[in-house]
């Protein structure tokens, strides 16, 4: 026979599918058809066999369900940001069209004979069909949503059920789901077969509602029942409400749930419920009368080696992750995800914005002919998209975490959208709706914009009449993509002061590196590492985590950024000001350390008294000696008791406040009392000097420390904030990738051995100007006093003003400064004055693309090797790599940068800002690096 696979190319969501209803935990039998499948793989539809009446299988090989087919050795994964793999027009597919069928033989036990037999997929990419004895039972699309069948007139309990199901990589369906991430195909969450029980509940919708200190709680029940919550003590019929005198709410910081369950003559439903109402209030978004501020992050499910097959145990790593971090809401972008993830974001308390399997980017927004409609204008797309928002409402609305509904992401505007809007609000009127493209906020219930400026969400914040005075989210901020994101901390600060601004969620959790082995090198793939002829490079690697889940540089500045308690102070006191939504201070230990020059001097537990959510209390600091240069108080809080998410002694938030009056260190050329020696020795120290550094074409060398190739440096490894939106070209015109040094003096001069150099681009006319003055120092030290003036027509700002210098290869650093990560001018707030040690290796952050990287800002001495280098009284920034800016350049994945005989060192003046720029507003001038006059005064010993 020959199959009809007209259904590859309509415009419907499926066919002979079951209704929506709720995720449940119910008393149906089940049975998971995880694990191995035959498989077969053809390259298009056309050459897919016609054998699925009875498919001999002896030949096919096997695959593991749930799981995608390119991640098993089929096919290659593909990745695309905005465009589309394949032509726009639809609902037309190219010919080479891969197709899967997959097949599994089950028994289905004797004793469900009464009961109705369902096929259950929970995520198949992206449409397919099931047989079952070689019949059709029907087809689905809407690859992250959920799919039965009643298979209950097919089988026959007692006997085997052979399962076929034939997956389409492409569909008219394909056309939806433009979203930002790899193209990956199959059945890749689980497959159950059913049966539920006769006279038993199929879909429940859970009411429950809180204020003032007492609840309203209503179960509708397609099968009348009881629901009891023996905890309140509280037993009453389905579909009636009932009053709560007394209960705890639910909200992300105390997710308090009540065990229920639903009874009925054919079976129990198990219910875990929260009592929270969701409340817009004269333009401020509340949870239980409470102003909430989203400290979110966008979640895409990927795993390196899984894709988006994710395990529970995967899941359950984000949600704790999240919580450690302080993160407290979750878009789930830009499909709904898992229901065992929001399973979980009820139990530990996470706010979700939970999204519909929806994108169609590639269109553009509100295109017009001769371009192709949009999908969300075109309406022969309508039923589909209402059908994908019905599927994921009636799957998840039972979840207290569940904050919003959002119709999809970045399809423009168009009467689909605002169908699907007003199907949500009459299903469920209880959440607000959003969406970021309805920019005149037309029918969204929150106002959405993506990579707003700091200015511009200033003007929303003053503006409280603007967008119908509705509260106002950025869904999108904060693009972490490589080193990144800079600027958060002024982010926050708005979020503070506007009410009406309530916080964001950064782009994004997990940079989506594929684990890849080429050449026995291990490495993360991007677009365009498995041959794509159409691609968007390392674009999917802009995550807080890198793809292994290790927290990246970006990941720890935004937990410090949105830390729940501000900790500053004086000598004489603390200000402690709680953020919190509903929590006071009571669970928290506060630890006080006080350091001297990073060596600790004392230590203990501060008394602090509960503080009620956003109050602030001052504490009076215990008399602690302030007497010595760089002492410093660092006050922790942390847990007391254990949570579900995090042990005892966990770190919640922590604050750094300076004791002693700043005073300059001594002078490169030696301390006051030195500077009145006579000049007899001060000339013969000079003269020293004029025999240790020498200048020529490999740049200064200073014989005595070791240090080769000393040289002016203004190039950076462009970031991917310098590259995309084109700062690199900038930089590039400017001729700062390829700066030559010229020699222009040397000699004897006041004192010091002056050797004067011009570092300046081919073909352009401006340069740099530097005048290094050496000398020996009373102490045997050498001291350099540096100073640069720009010459010429030369560039408005630079990546970098820095010395370089390269050491016999060494391999530990220990500095006394910022740390223990790496701290740029806008991503410094999670880093700490302290004394640190590491290796070289561990001082290099593993960006998935390489990149600048490493920086430790305002360092104030450091040791690198045998090698001693001392602020005098400048602070530098300090990097230390075993290999070169020219090989980071060069490098596109880890395995390129290869360590060899030497260390290159770079201590910068001043370095230009991170900011977001990848995707989002240019980096603000007060982080730029302008040019102008700039010195540096070090010292350096072994």
């Amino acid at each position: 026979m020959t199959y009809d696979h007209s259904y590859v190319e309509d415009f419907a969501a499926g066919a002979n599918v079951l209704p929506a209803r709720a995720w449940l935990d119910d008393d149906s039998g089940r049975i998971p058809l995880a694990g191995d499948w035959s498989f077969r793989l053809s390259p298009s539809v056309a050459e897919a066999p016609d054998d699925l009446r009875d498919p001999d299988t002896s030949s096919w090989e096997t695959i593991s369900v749930p799981g995608h087919w390119q991640l098993s050795g089929y096919g290659e994964p593909a990745y695309t940001n905005i465009v589309y793999p394949f032509p726009l027009e639809p609902p037309f597919l190219p010919t080479a069209n891969p197709t899967g069928d997959y097949v599994r033989t089950v028994e289905v036990p004797a004793d469900w004979a009464g009961s109705r037999i369902v096929l259950r997929f929970e995520g198949v990419d992206s449409r397919f069909a099931v047989y079952v004895d070689g019949e059709l039972v029907g087809w689905s699309s809407g690859s992250r949503l959920p799919t039965e069948f009643d298979l209950t007139d097919r089988v026959a309990p007692g006997h085997n059920l052979k399962v076929v199901v034939r997956v389409h990589q492409w569909s008219a369906g394909s056309y939806l789901e433009d979203q930002d991430m790899w193209w990956l195909s199959g059945i890749f969450r689980e497959v159950n077969l059913l049966a539920l029980k006769p006279q038993a509940p199929t879909d429940v919708f859970v009411h429950a509602s809180y204020a003032n200190g007492a609840g309203t709680l209503k179960v509708d029940s397609d099968v009348p029942g009881t629901v009891v919550v023996e905890e309140l003590g509280l037993e009453f019929p389905t579909n009636q409400e009932t009053p709560v005198p007394a209960v705890e709410p639910w909200s992300a910081e105390s997710p308090r749930l009540y065990d229920a369950v639903v009874r009925t003559e054919g079976g129990d439903v198990r219910l875990k419920v929260g009592f929270r109402t969701v409340a817009i209030v004269d333009g401020i978004f509340t949870v239980n009368g409470n102003r909430v501020l989203f400290n979110g992050v966008n979640r895409h499910e990927f795993h390196p080696d899984r894709g988006r097959a994710l395990t529970e145990q995967d899941m359950l790593d984000d949600v704790l992750i999240m919580k450690r971090a302080g993160i407290n809401a979750v878009r789930t972008s830009h499909y709904p995800p898992h229901p065992h993830f929001l399973d979980l974001c009820d139990q530990y308390g996470l706010y979700v914005v939970d999204e519909c399997d929806l994108e169609t980017h590639g269109f553009g927004y509100e295109p017009q002919p001769p371009d192709l409609p949009n999908p969300v204008m075109d309406p022969r797309w309508r039923d589909d998209l209402v059908a994908r928002m019905t599927r994921m409402v009636e799957r998840d609305k039972n979840h207290p975490s569940i904050v919003i509904w959002s119709l999809g992401n970045e399809c423009g505007m168009g009467d689909n959208l605002r169908a699907m809007y007003e199907w949500a609000h009459d299903r469920d009127p209880s959440r607000p709706v959003h969406y970021e493209r309805d920019t005149n906020a037309e029918f969204v219930d929150i106002y959405s914009q993506m990579y707003t400026s700091p200015e511009d969400v200033t003007k929303i914040g003053e503006d409280t009449s603007s967008y119908r005075g509705l509260p106002f989210i950025l869904c999108e901020y904060g693009h972490a993509m490589g080193n990144g994101p800079g600027g958060l901390a002024d982010y926050h600060e708005l979020f503070e002061k506007y009410p009406r601004c309530q916080g964001g969620f950064i782009w994004e959790f997990i940079d989506h590196g594929l684990r890849t082995v080429k050449d026995g090198k291990e490495f993360y793939a991007y677009g365009g590492d498995f041959g794509e002829t159409i691609h968007d490079g390392n674009f999917v690697c802009d995550g807080l985590l890198f793809p292994d889940r290790t927290p990246s540089p970006g990941m720890l500045e935004y937990t410090k950024v949105i830390e729940p308690l501000v900790i500053t102070g004086d000598k004489s006191s603390l200000s402690i000001t709680n953020r919190y939504e509903v929590l006071d201070t009571s669970h928290l230990t506060f630890r006080v350390v006080t350091e001297v020059q990073g060596e600790r001097t004392g230590s203990g537990v501060l008394e602090v008294p509960a503080i009620a959510p956003g109050k602030t209390a001052s504490v009076e600091l215990p008399p602690v000696d302030a007497s010595q240069p760089e002492t410093w108080l660092t006050v922790t809080a942390e847990l007391t008791n254990g949570t579900a998410w995090a042990d005892a002694a966990h770190r919640i938030a922590w604050g750094q406040v300076r004791l002693d009056e700043p005073v300059a260190p001594r002078h490169a050329n030696g301390s006051a009392a030195e500077g009145t020696a006579a000049g007899e020795a001060r000339h013969a120290r000079a003269e020293a000097a004029s025999e240790d550094v020498s200048a020529g074409v490999n740049g200064i060398s200073v014989a005595s420390l070791g240090l080769q190739n000393v040289r002016l440096d203004v190039w950076r490894a462009p970031t991917d904030n310098d590259t995309i939106p084109g700062v690199t070209d900038a930089w590039k015109e400017a001729g700062l990738h390829r700066v030559q040094h010229r020699l222009v003096s040397a000699g004897l001069h006041d004192g010091a051995w002056e050797v004067v150099t011009r570092t300046a681009p081919p073909a352009l006319q401006w340069g740099l100007v530097a005048t290094w003055r050496w000398s020996h120092t009373q102490d045997g030290a050498v001291a350099l006093d540096l100073s640069v003036e720009p010459d010429g027509q030369f560039p408005a700002t630079l990546p970098r003003l820095a010395i370089t210098f390269e050491l016999p290869r060494v391999d530990q650093v220990e500095w006394f400064g910022t740390g223990p990560n790496e701290a740029y001018v806008d991503t410094r707030q999670a880093a700490a004055v302290g004394k640190y040690s590491a290796t070289v290796d561990e001082l290099q952050p593993p960006y998935v693309r390489p990149q600048e990287n490493g920086h430790r800002i305002d360092t104030r001495w450091a040791t690198v090797g045998p090698l001693r280098i001392e602020a005098a009284p400048d602070l530098f920034g300090l990097t230390v790599r075993h290999w070169t800016t020219a090989d980071l350049v060069n490098a596109t994945h880890a395995p390129d940068l290869v360590a060899g005989d030497t260390t290159y060192v770079t201590l910068d003046l001043a370095q230009a800002g991170i900011g977001s720029n990848s995707c989002g507003p240019a980096l603000p001038d007060k982080y730029k690096l302008h040019t102008a006059p700039a010195s540096l005064s070090v010292r350096f010993s072994r």
